[in-house]
């Protein structure tokens, strides 16, 4: 029991530290970020209208606000390991809730779908036995295993697998996506448009597909693009 002491303490030091870091952050909020965008979060105190559902993973180096330059209520946002979609009817629960909620009740414009570069959950996949004794990791995963086979399908090793599986799951979830009975009507309706993005941590650049020609576009390309379709 002794030996064990020095350990338990050092952790419980580490945990105060770190909760300590997090209460500071929010005094430094409250403080000073806070006052300069009074009137915006005073406006946000009793109701949200939100444009855009960001369905992203969970992965801490992925921040939607920072990434799209969005102030708060801009993005109705669900995180979840590997920025999946469960197809409607298959797995029903929190992000199904997300979806129907972010569609027929805030009136969302857009889903985008965003993939992000070194994903672990596509590492889990490809690799089975890294997710091995997590049982509800592995249960998760199997809605992108259609992606994962496509990817087998090619022969792809190394890196090259790891990209490409990347992409084909934001392929696989964009058609989740439209077995959701509030996003199907949305689209026949012309209220709701979907969008797949892939993006760089590395670089700090966002991929888009293009659902037309069904590759990736550069973010350039992927803004002349609308730019275009917004002409009337």
């Amino acid at each position: 029991m002794s030996n064990d002491a020095p350990s338990n303490n050092h952790d419980a030091v580490n945990a105060a530290i770190g909760l300590l870091q997090l209460l500071q952050g929010v005094d430094e909020f409250s403080h000073k970020v806070f006052p300069e965008s009074a009137a915006l979060f005073k406006g946000l105190a009793q109701s949200q209208s939100p444009h855009t559902l960001f369905i992203a993973c969970a992965d801490s180096r992925v921040v939607p606000e920072m990434i799209t330059q969005t102030q708060p209520g801009e993005l109705f946002v669900c995180r979840n390991i590997g920025n999946i979609v469960p197809a409607y009817g298959e797995m029903l629960g929190g992000v199904s809730a997300v979806i129907e909620y972010a569609v027929m009740v805030l009136g969302v414009r857009q889903i985008v779908i965003c993939g992000h570069s070194d994903c672990g959950a596509m590492k889990g996949l490809l690799n089975p036995l890294s997710t091995s004794g997590m049982p509800t990791v592995e249960a998760w995963l199997r809605n992108a295993e259609a992606a994962r086979s496509t990817v087998f399908a090619r022969k792809l090793e190394g890196p090259q697998a790891l990209q490409a599986l990347i992409e084909e799951n934001v392929r696989l979830q964009l058609m989740h996506l439209r077995t959701h009975p509030a996003v199907a009507a949305g689209i026949a309706e012309g209220r709701v448009a979907l969008q797949g993005w892939i993006y760089d941590i590395e670089h700090g650049q966002v991929s888009v597909f293009d659902e037309g020609s069904g590759s990736l576009q550069s973010l350039p390309e992927a803004i002349a693009r609308l730019q275009g379709e917004a002409v009337p």
